[in-house]
C-alpha cells in the first residue's frame, strides 16, 4: 500500500460526517446548516461570558453598595468622591477576579483541546473555539493591565500553558494557551503573537508550540502552531515563524573572565 493511501483524505466541502452515532448526525447537521449552527455555538458562549463577568463583578458591586451606604448621609461632594473611588476600585477587583473565574470555568467544561486537523465545521473544532473565547474575555477586558507581571503568567498557567521559572511574557497576543509550552528563562517580547493553530485551504490545523529554555521571541514576532524554538535560540523582532519550523538550539558562548586591573603605584 502506498503512503498516500495510508493517509486519510479530508474533503473540505464534505457535508456528510464520517463519525458514527449521534456525533456523526450532529456534525452532518452542522455542515448542512452552517450559518445556523455557527449561531447556535455562539449562544452558550454568551451565557458563559455573562456568568464569568457576573461572578467577577460581585466583589466590586459589593464594595460600591457599601460605600454608597457609608456616604448616604454625607454632602453631595463626598458622595461623588465615594462613588468615583468605589467604581474605580470595582474595576480592578473585577480584573483580579476574572483571572481566576475564567480558568475555573475553562477547567469545568467537558471540552478538551487536542492537536488535530479538520474542516472548520467539525465537532472537534468546538472545544478550541470555546477555549479561546474564554481566553479572549480576559485578554480584552483586563490582561493588558497586568502584563508583564507574575499575574499574567499565573493566568496562562491556570489556562493550561506550561511556563518555566524566570520567564517573562510581555504580550497578550496569545491563543490556545493549553497547547503552548515555554521553558525556563524565556523572554517573550512585547506585542509578539503566539498561536498554536493556523488555517490552510479551508482546514483548521491545531498543533503544539514549544519554546525551550533561554530562548528569546523578539518584539512583534509571530509564532504559529507546530513550531519548536530550540534552547537559547533567537527569533528576531518582526520575524514570522511558519508552521512546522524547527529552530535549532543556539550554543552558549563561554563568558570570558574580566581582565584583571593592574595595580597602581603611588
Amino acid at each position: 500500500m502506498q503512503e498516500q493511501d495510508k493517509k486519510k483524505i479530508l474533503d473540505v466541502n464534505a457535508v456528510q460526517s464520517d463519525r458514527r452515532g449521534w456525533s456523526g448526525i450532529l456534525e452532518t447537521v452542522m455542515r448542512k446548516f452552517r450559518n445556523i449552527s455557527f449561531f447556535l455555538v455562539l449562544i452558550p458562549i454568551a451565557f458563559l461570558y455573562i456568568f464569568c463577568v457576573g461572578v467577577a463583578l460581585i466583589p466590586g458591586v459589593t464594595l460600591y453598595k457599601f460605600v454608597g451606604e457609608l456616604t448616604a448621609q454625607s454632602t453631595p461632594l463626598w458622595q461623588n468622591v465615594g462613588v468615583a473611588m468605589s467604581v474605580s476600585a470595582a474595576f480592578f477587583l473585577y480584573g483580579l477576579s476574572i483571572i481566576f473565574v475564567v480558568p475555573a470555568v475553562n477547567k469545568l467544561l467537558p471540552l478538551k483541546v487536542k492537536p488535530h486537523r479538520a474542516t472548520w465545521y467539525s465537532l472537534s473544532v468546538v472545544p478550541w473555539y470555546y477555549h479561546n473565547a474564554l481566553t479572549y474575555l480576559v485578554r480584552y477586558t483586563f490582561l493588558e493591565f497586568i502584563t508583564p507581571t507574575p499575574l499574567n503568567k499565573f493566568f496562562y498557567q491556570m489556562m493550561g500553558m506550561k511556563i518555566g521559572k524566570g520567564t517573562i511574557i510581555n504580550t497578550t497576543n496569545i491563543s490556545d494557551p493549553c497547547l503552548i509550552e515555554i521553558g525556563d528563562y524565556v523572554t517573550i517580547g512585547g506585542s509578539c503573537t503566539i498561536v498554536a493553530h493556523y488555517g490552510m485551504k479551508g482546514f483548521l490545523i491545531i498543533d503544539r508550540v514549544k519554546i525551550e529554555d533561554k530562548a528569546t521571541i523578539g518584539l512583534r514576532a509571530i509564532v504559529f502552531g507546530d513550531v519548536v524554538v530550540g534552547k537559547g535560540a533567537l527569533v528576531k523582532a518582526n520575524d514570522v515563524v511558519m508552521p512546522k519550523t524547527r529552530i535549532p538550539p543556539r550554543e552558549e558562548k563561554p563568558q570570558e573572565a574580566p581582565p584583571e586591573r593592574e595595580s597602581q603605584t603611588a
